[in-house]
């Protein structure tokens, strides 16, 4: 479903991508994990045809319109009501607006659908941008780093919605530095670090090959035993 092969990003001089190669399969949840400035929302750029690459192939498997985004950076129009943001896409997409109201009900904000979001909390804007990229039932999903920054209730309920859109057949592309949300969530992952795919494979898997098997949290200590880098 989604596939990069020998990719190269170049900035410049600055290359920030170097032969990344991976596969996610259909209806599973994959996970791109790396610190900041690893070179993940580059990757979601490119897979989405927002940034051209300097080499290399890669494909989504899905057309535009069956594809949700949920960025680093949510977009709404903060003088807008939930609603209001929601059926701008709507239209957009050319889906009924009751669509909107559904997708609110299903990330549980139905209550403050006239409220305007620059009134909300910052996990309620995280649950409107969620909402805004799911609405459409798109068939994949790429979700750049969805709870940073969230408290843990508010992270776990976008968990749960993130693996029943998985039950439902979409598959989620997730990009986080987060090993414990990784772990929780994917079927498998890779390890990006300094724009190179250093390790992949199903979590579990990838801690027993590196000896990190006391619990699958050593995730993260396989990846400060790749790399001499802790995740922020």
């Amino acid at each position: 479903m989604i596939k990069m092969e020998n990719v190269v990003k170049r900035f410049g001089e600055n290359t920030v991508l170097s032969d990344v190669s991976f596969e996610a399969k259909e209806g599973e949840i994959f996970g791109l994990l790396g610190p900041s400035g690893a070179g993940k929302t580059t990757i979601i750029n490119i897979l989405t045809n927002q940034l051209d690459s300097d080499g290399g192939y890669h494909e989504t498997g899905a057309k535009m319109l069956d594809i949700g985004l949920m960025l680093d950076t949510d977009g709404l129009y903060i003088r807008l009501s939930c609603i209001e943001n929601l059926n701008i896409f709507a239209d957009i997409y050319g889906i009924p607006r009751k669509r909107a109201l559904e997708a609110l009900k299903s990330v549980g904000l139905e209550e403050s659908a006239k409220k305007a979001v620059n009134a909300l909390s910052k996990g309620m804007r995280q649950r409107l941008a969620l909402a805004r990229a799911i609405m459409h039932e798109p068939k994949v999903l790429f979700l750049d780093e969805p709870t940073s920054g969230l408290d843990p209730a508010s992270a776990r309920g976008i968990h749960k919605l993130i693996q029943r859109l998985c039950d439902n057949g979409a598959t989620v592309f997730l990009t986080t530095h987060n090993m414990e949300e990784a772990v929780k969530l994917c079927n498998y992952v890779a390890l990006l670090h300094k724009g190179r795919i250093i390790e992949q494979g199903p979590p579990a898997e990838i801690c027993k090959r590196h000896n990190a098997i006391k619990t699958v949290l050593d995730l993260e200590a396989v990846f400060i035993k790749l790399t001499g880098v802790e995740l922020e």
